[in-house]
Order: structure tokens, then sequence, then C-alpha cells
């Protein structure tokens, strides 16, 4: 097969929870462990840092991947979902891997993968460890896909482990309240191996307490030791900031190119879990400064509340549950413009008149599917959200809203295009 081919293979063969939602979901690690048994337990021979999280693991992921990366670190960073490109999930110092090792990679194990019933995720999830192993990676940092405990990646013994926050999302997975869901996320916490928590959050604080205290790991809340202090920046190409550690002055005058807002909470996240690893890698100052403002250009990370036009202004961000959209609403009311043209899509799993609450009611809404099966179908999305009291127009994909929403703008108006990743995928 070619790469084409394969890719057509992996995606109809293989369940995939990106694309089909519940039916791919597998509820233990059993095939995750005899593949990667069959492998010879590629995950054993590298180093690693284990991401999970409701929001803000991507950007932590790749924020730490850029730090090693600039600190010299031949450096592995899976992640999931991809954006555009299957190949954006397993990179090494930035570069996606290629398709000729990913067709060589199930060529070689394909009898296996069907053998076994894989989901996408499990055998992605075997492929870059293979693949990082292979390639004699320093350092992996990995993103966990859903949840924790029960999740593919949770099979590694990494050098610290972070929790960026929790909120309500894969409620029909994970559990009905923060609680539950935090039970979930505590489970990649490890024996003796240290565990940050972005931000303390009162109903799920006690979960993760206890968790490190009966794995004997130090526990860290990042919103407890550090502060990040926002000054002026270049607004359209990154914000700068002061960075506090117990109330001293930690790092000054730090440019970080992700520029929402919420940001500011991951960033705390990024440096308590810089703190802690600093000495172990030898990262210094220079590193962090040089790695967080490359972060974009050395990762290749997307859809961050990112500028995606200029004339009108058109920003993309991947925001895509209550909690997301809670902070893009946030970010929103911040933004100078006269108009907002919002175009509209989301996936069919979500709380979806919880997500349409949040939206402002003032803005020119541009309906749309995400070309994937699980988006929901347009006129429902339009139908559900006249009765929010959102008012728009209906269109058959995401390019023709987005399109149509730029020739509407006018100099002053902005454009804005989120509510799932599916749907920003196809303007980035």
């Amino acid at each position: 097969m070619n790469y084409k081919e394969t890719l057509d293979w992996m995606f109809n063969k293989l369940p995939m929870y990106q694309r089909i939602g519940a039916a791919a979901y597998k509820a233990d690690l059993n095939t995750t462990i005899e593949i990667l048994a069959y492998l010879n337990n590629p995950q054993d021979n590298f180093k690693s840092v284990h991401i999970a999280g409701t929001n803000g693991k991507g950007s932590t992921s790749h924020s730490l991947a850029s730090v090693f990366q600039a600190a010299g670190f031949k450096t592995g960073l899976y992640t999931s979902p991809h954006l555009r490109d299957f190949r954006e999930r397993i990179r090494i110092n930035g570069d996606m891997i290629s398709e000729n090792e990913v067709v060589t990679f199930i060529e070689h194990h394909k009898d296996k993968l069907e053998e076994l019933q894989l989901s996408f995720f499990e055998m992605t999830v075997a492929m870059a460890f293979d693949y990082f192993r292979k390639e004699k990676v320093d350092i992996a940092i990995i993103e966990v896909g859903m949840g924790g405990r029960l999740d593919s990646t949770n099979v590694i013994q990494p050098e610290l482990s972070l929790v960026t926050n929790i909120s309500l999302d894969h409620v029909k997975f994970l559990g009905d309240c923060e609680e539950k869901i935090a039970v979930e996320k505590a489970g990649i916490i490890k024996e003796n191996t240290p565990i940050v928590i972005g931000e303390t959050q009162e109903k799920s604080k006690d979960v993760f307490t206890e968790k490190a205290k009966e794995k004997n790991s130090p526990i860290y809340f990042a919103d407890q030791i550090f502060e990040c202090k926002k000054k002026d920046g270049l607004a359209l190409e990154y914000h700068s900031y002061d960075i506090f550690k117990n109330n001293e002055m930690y790092l000054n005058d730090l440019k970080f190119p992700l520029l929402g807002n919420y940001q500011k909470k991951n960033l705390a996240t990024i440096i308590c879990a810089l703190d802690i690893l600093k000495n172990k890698f030898h990262i210094n100052e220079n590193n962090i400064k040089d790695g967080l403002l490359n972060v974009v250009k050395y990762t290749g990370l997307m859809g961050r509340w990112q500028v995606i036009n200029k004339k009108p202004l058109a920003i993309a961000d991947t925001g895509h549950n209550v909690a997301g959209i809670n902070e893009v609403k946030k970010q929103l009311a911040e933004t100078k413009f006269e108009k907002l043209h919002f175009v509209l899509s989301v996936v069919n799993d979500k709380d979806i008149e919880g997500i349409l609450e949040l939206l402002p009611k003032d803005a020119e809404y541009y309906f749309c599917k995400a070309d994937i099966p699980r988006g929901l179908e347009v006129e429902i999305l339009a139908e559900k959200a006249t009765r929010c009291g959102l008012t728009g127009k209906t269109y058959t994909s995401v390019k023709e809203a987005y399109a149509t929403a730029c020739a509407n703008a006018r100099e002053n108006d902005l454009v804005f295009v989120g509510g799932s990743n599916f749907t920003v995928a196809e303007v980035v």
C-alpha cells in the first residue's frame, strides 16, 4: 500500500474515536499491553513526561516539547487529535513522522493489528512508541487521549506526570461530575513520581492529594506556587509575562506567542513542571525563554487563538467543551471589533446547549458541519442555536461558511472560527 492507501486502511479498518465516537472507545489497557509486548515494549526505552487534563494539555505538551528541544534534547511529541495531517500526532523535534515510516509500520505489523482488533488510538500509540525507540529520542512528551487511568498512553513510567485541569467532558466515559473525572485523570499518577496539578479546584483537589499520597508521589499545585503577570506584548505576535514563584521574581519578560488569556493558566503549569525537571535535565532560563517564544515554530502547534487572517482579522480556536468555550467567550469580550462573525460547528457528543448558552447573542453566526461523522448536522445545530437566541444562516461546509464570513466582514470586524478541533482543522 502507498501512504494514502495505508491511511484509508487505518481510518476504515480500525475504530477511530475522532471520527465515530463511542463505538471506538475501549475501557481497558489489555490490547495496548499486548501490542506493546509484541513490539518488545518500546516505551521502556525512552524517558517521558505524561500530560492529562480536560483543556490545555495540547498547549502544555507542545510548550514542554519546545523547551526540551531548545535545550538540545532529541524530543518526541505524541498528541491527539490531528488537525490536518495524521502525522501531526507523532513528531521528533517538531518534524512529523515520515509517510514512509507510517507505511512501513503498518506493513510490518498489519496481521497483528488485525488479529488484536486494535482501536485507531491504540495502534497510533504503538506506532509512536515504536518510532521514538527506533529514533532514540532523549525524552518524549506524551499527551493522554482521553481520561488517563484507562488511556492507552498510561503504560509509561514518566519522569513527571501532569494534569492541567478538570471540567465536564466525555462524561459518558469518564463520569458525570468533576470528582469522578478527577479519579480517571489521577490514574496517571505513578509511584514515587512527581505530579503537577495545573489548577486547584475544590471538587477535585482531594482526589489528587489522596492518590499522590497512596503512590508516595510529591504533588505540586502550580497555581499555588507560580503566578504569571501579563505585561504589554506585540498584540498579534506574543504576550509578555513576569513569572513569580512564591511571590518572588522567577523569570522576567518571558514572551509567549499563544495569545489566549487562558494560556496564563497553562503557562504557570508549564513553568512548574520545568522547575521540577530543570536540574535533572540541565535546562536553563535561556532554554525556557527560547522554547516558549518559539513553541509554534519548533513544534508546529496550531489552533490556539491562532490569527489566520489579518484583513479582516480572523481567529481560530479549538475550544470545544463548556470550559473551553467559556474561555473563548472571555477572550472575545476583551478583543476590540465592531461586529463578530462566528463560524460555528460542533460534534454531537458534547453539551451542545451548554456551549450555545455561553456564546455571544449579538454575533452573526455561520452554522456548518465539519466533515466527519461525529459532526452535528447543521440543521440541528441551527435549530438549537435559535432556541438559545443566536441568529445566523446555515452553510454546506466549514470552508463555505468561513469564506462567506470573511466576505461579509468589514475592516474593523472580527471573524472567529471555532466549536471543535475539526472546525478549525478545515481553515488553518
